[in-house]
């Protein structure tokens, strides 16, 4: 497919996806999604790629929301296909074959903060913002607000902030856990490429199951949770990365995990 409203580059086992509309602060509107949606199975269909980056191009955004211009002509018909579409993406985000970092450069506000939420964790610039502003348009969120956030930072930050509508730092997104790590404005890419460097290195298959198992077991009780690592463990042991990862260490070697598995 050819992409107009993203950028995608495949690289040393590292995909890069760059929504770009930097004159509209990266807003996200149906083609946006609709890209973003390939990009992921061009993605999952390459065996080289282990790893996503998500970030924005330009200084100014991450995505800073939905395209309000777009938004404002649709039917309440409309709108639910738009909220369906972006909500079926960002679970698919959720559900690929490889871990998505989300590398926040600026403004990540609605639909930003959502897709953000759907990668596997958030790298922040200090110059980012997040929040869920809906409420100030009369509205709600629509990709996946109102479950994610409170899912990884507790029902009481998520109300507060969809309740108000309020924008935080990066700093407090840190703070309240919605941000695993903030970066000075210029290193935030390269500490995001190491990061993702080093889960390139490992095995796609072990990376896979983790993926996997930590996203589902989330919302079971502990014992049901702990019956899928078990099961996933064992079926682990079948791919030939778990052969190579344990004769490695057994010869004080760095394994050589290959692509595809």
């Amino acid at each position: 497919m050819a992409y107009e409203l993203i950028l995608l580059e495949m690289a040393d086992g590292i995909a890069t996806i760059s929504v770009n509309r930097p004159k509209a602060l990266n807003a996200l509107n149906p083609q946006v999604v609709e890209e973003i949606g390939a990009a992921l199975k061009e993605i999952g269909a390459n065996p080289e790629v282990r790893v996503a980056i998500l970030t924005g191009t330009g200084d100014k955004a991450f995505v800073a929301g939905a395209d309000i211009g777009s938004m404002a002509q649709m039917t309440a018909l409309e709108a639910k296909r738009f909220s369906a579409a972006g909500q079926e993406v960002l679970l698919a985000m959720e559900s690929a074959e490889f871990p998505i970092i989300a590398a926040v450069n600026g403004f990540a506000l609605g639909g930003g903060t959502e897709i953000a939420m759907a990668c596997d964790f958030i790298y922040a610039s200090e110059n980012a913002k997040f929040g869920q502003p809906e409420i100030n348009l009369g509205i709600i969120p629509g990709f996946g607000g109102t479950q994610r956030l409170a899912r990884l930072v507790g029902k009481g930050w998520a109300r507060e902030l969809c309740l108000t509508g309020a924008i935080i730092s990066a700093q407090e997104a840190k703070e309240i856990g919605l941000v695993n790590k903030v970066f000075p404005h210029d290193q935030l890419l390269a500490e995001a490429r190491k990061t993702a460097k080093l889960i390139a290195s490992k095995g796609r298959a072990a990376l896979r199951a983790i993926k996997h198992t930590v996203n589902r077991g989330y919302d079971v009780d502990l014992r049901n949770g702990c019956a899928m690592e078990v099961d996933a463990f064992a079926i682990a042991f079948t791919s030939p990365d778990a052969k190579e990862g344990l004769n490695a260490f057994l010869e004080k070697r760095k394994p050589e995990f290959k692509a595809g598995l």
